[in-house]
């Protein structure tokens, strides 16, 4: 509405104010040199409000904070100029929000008259000037974020690259060229993938081209051949840019790891050696466990060797080595597992055993020292185009008690010396399992010693034949409690004796030589029947070897008694003797059972011998029972193949009859197995 004041005479002009009413935008109307606001429309009204009309503007809008306005109001009434302003701002206390800042676009015009006055239009541009402003904060933090990941790649990565959708690169990448000296020229299409490692290559660009295919994101592990000429384990990370759901492009990094990966490798080789070791207890087992996680992860072939002579050899001599234990990795050639080498008094291999620290060597690919290493071993370094080597001395103890040989071939890099001192750790890691097995060992070999000194050739018996056989047992590592004694009396009756005493160990082979040494000295005593015999080894056992117990098969047998050999025997605790006839029939002599020796039986207690006499062309087998025990298996089963089998080769020459039944019938293969065998001539 005018106000009244303003209408004076001016009835036309008030007409046309009038019509400014409705007008969409803000119409105010500042009159006279004191700036009195003399008009204002409703949509004026409605934004800021019902101002005084007829007062100055300056007290009308005593709430504005920008002042300057006023001015250029004054320059407008008197100099006439009109002002146009774009996207002002406004800050006063606006009736709909309160006190804020608003933006406006608006014209100030002078207005002919009798009186000078400004007519002011203006509109409410806020909306637009805001979402202006906030497109302008996201781009600029778009482009901070953009720089912030900038910075972060050059601090995290050596290498930066981007490749189309296909995954060829299609810029170059500075810190590529740095690191693997090859040239935009090399590195573009599918060059850069002859800076791969040849091991890496394939499986590389098959992840890779995985990654491209399901537009997801890549992550791999892979050497790169550096600017040096070796190579370097690098970090890869790559991601697609997509834009309206479509691959554009892929950006990626290569992040150098190769001290995280020694780090890590170090790791994962020390538990595998510790793991290897605890699960098992033979040495050579251990060895062998110990050379396959060598290779392939620190070389490409290895050798394991005790020294058996070391501590006893004699100044100068050429030291005996025996191979336990060999491995290659895929592709390569591999040296027989087990064998005996011999190196001269001054090679570079028993150099370095004297002096127990590793020797190094690195050399043309292909062409090895020629006196460090013996032929077959230099041969093979030779054929795999090895290029460096490390002979390593392995102390137990404080004694040498092995040597590692350790290669790496073809385009490998060379064995380091980080990769010589992660060696010494793997064995100095596996120190309590190798001194409980190389003392195991030892023990082992002095009971083979006695063992087999124990088991002595069968006597020559005029009008008999007798044959022995013995098989150690591959999982008690060749030692057992197994015996046999053959010898002729001095009536010229012939001794058969087998036995078995408890236990797989030196222990057992101790026990075994006692047992057998009384046993023959309570033979040659007197002239008793078998079961007196073996009563009074129990009565010994009991004073001698408390702790044990054995089962032992004694026979005697007369070649010139009337009406032909004749057979007295016993067995305590011990599988029954067969008697096979010329034509196959069978029979188990099992009259003469009687208990195990070492359970305590009352010395008065008497036990029995049996008599028979053997046909001509008869066989008499005694053996232990590892030849018919099978686990879960009733012992009754196992004589009966055993009798079964001993007929089948009746008709064959006692040593053949022997080997066939060690070799036809199925054992269990844990146990020692050992027999004696007396044939009567045929008549």
């Amino acid at each position: 509405m005018v106000d009244e004041r303003q209408e004076g005479d001016g009835g036309t002009a008030s007409e046309a104010l009038r019509a400014l009413d409705a007008a969409p935008a803000t119409v105010a109307v500042i009159s006279g040199p004191e700036q009195r606001l003399a008009y204002t429309n409703i949509a004026f009204r409605a934004t800021f409000g019902d101002r005084a009309v007829g007062e100055p503007v300056r007290r009308a809008f005593g709430d504005l904070v920008q002042t300057g306005y006023f001015d250029l109001l004054a320059r407008v009434l008197d100099g006439g100029e009109p002002v146009t302003l774009a996207e002002a701002p406004v800050s006063l206390f606006f009736p709909d929000t309160g006190y804020e800042e608003r933006f406006f676009s608006f014209s100030l015009s002078r207005v002919p008259g009798d009186e000078p006055a400004v007519l002011a239009v203006g509109v409410d541009v806020s909306e637009r000037v805001g979402g202006a402003r906030r497109a302008g904060r996201t781009a600029d933090e778009q482009r901070r974020a953009l720089r912030r990941f900038q910075s972060l790649i050059r601090v995290s990565a050596e290498i930066v690259w981007v490749t189309n959708p296909a995954g060829e690169p299609v810029e170059p990448s500075p810190g590529w060229e740095r690191v693997t000296g090859q040239s935009w020229a090399g590195f573009r299409g599918k060059g850069w993938q002859s800076a791969l490692h040849p091991e890496d290559r394939e499986d590389a660009v098959r992840s890779w081209e995985r990654a491209l295919a399901q537009a997801r994101p890549w992550r791999y592990v892979y050497r790169l051949r550096t600017a040096g000429g070796g190579y370097r384990h690098f970090q890869v990370n790559a991601a697609p840019v997509h834009e309206n759901g479509v691959v554009v492009e892929w950006v990626g990094t290569c992040t150098d790891i190769e001290q995280q990966w020694r780090r890590e490798r170090r790791t994962r080789l020390l538990d595998r050696a510790a793991a290897a070791t605890a699960e098992r207890t033979g040495l050579r087992e251990m060895l062998g466990a110990l050379a396959d996680v060598l290779v392939p992860a620190l070389a490409d072939g290895c050798g394991v060797h005790l020294l058996p002579d070391y501590v006893d050899r004699p100044d100068g001599a050429p030291l005996l080595t025996e191979r336990v234990a060999t491995a290659a990795r895929a592709g390569l050639p591999r040296q027989p597992p087990a064998g005996v080498e011999w190196y001269a008094a001054d090679s570079g291999f028993t150099r370095t055993v004297q002096r127990s620290r590793p020797l190094h060597h690195t050399f043309p690919p292909g062409r090895p020292p020629a006196d460090m290493l013996p032929a077959g071993t230099t041969e093979w370094l030779a054929a795999a185009d090895a290029n460096s080597v490390v002979v390593m001395p392995v102390t137990v103890d404080g004694a040498v008690a092995a040597v590692v040989t350790a290669a790496v071939c073809g385009e490998r890099e060379p064995l380091s010396r980080e990769d010589v001192d992660l060696m010494r750790q793997m064995f100095e890691h596996a120190h309590d399992g190798l001194s409980s097995a190389i003392e195991y060992h030892r023990t082992q070999r002095v009971a083979l010693a006695l063992q087999h000194g124990l088991l002595a050739e069968p006597p020559r018996v005029p009008g008999l034949e007798i044959v022995a056989r013995y098989r150690a047992s591959p999982a008690t590592a060749e030692v057992g409690g197994d015996w046999y004694d053959s010898f002729v009396l001095p009536d010229g009756a012939a001794v058969l004796a087998i036995g078995d005493a408890t236990g797989h160990d030196l222990g057992a082979a101790v026990a075994m030589s006692q047992l057998r040494n009384i046993l023959r000295a309570l033979i040659v005593d007197r002239q008793e029947g078998p079961g007196h015999i073996l009563r009074r080894l129990n009565i010994a056992m009991e004073t001698l070897i408390p702790d044990g117990s054995a089962t032992c098969a004694l026979a005697r047998v007369a070649a010139d008694g009337p009406g032909g050999p004749r057979l007295e025997y016993a067995a305590a605790g011990h599988p029954p003797p067969v008697l096979v006839a010329p034509d196959g029939t069978t029979r188990l002599l099992e009259d003469a059972a009687n208990p195990l020796l070492g359970l305590g039986v009352l010395f008065d207690e008497p036990y029995r011998s049996a008599q028979l006499a053997l046909d001509p062309g008869c066989t008499l087998l005694l053996y232990t029972d590892g030849l018919v025990e099978r686990p879960g298996e009733h012992l009754d089963e196992g004589l009966t193949r055993l009798r079964d089998e001993a007929g089948r080769l009746a008709r064959r020459s006692l040593p053949a009859f022997c080997d066939g039944l060690l070799t036809r019938l199925p054992t269990a293969g844990i146990d020692d197995m050992a027999m004696i065998a007396l044939r009567v001539p045929p008549a």
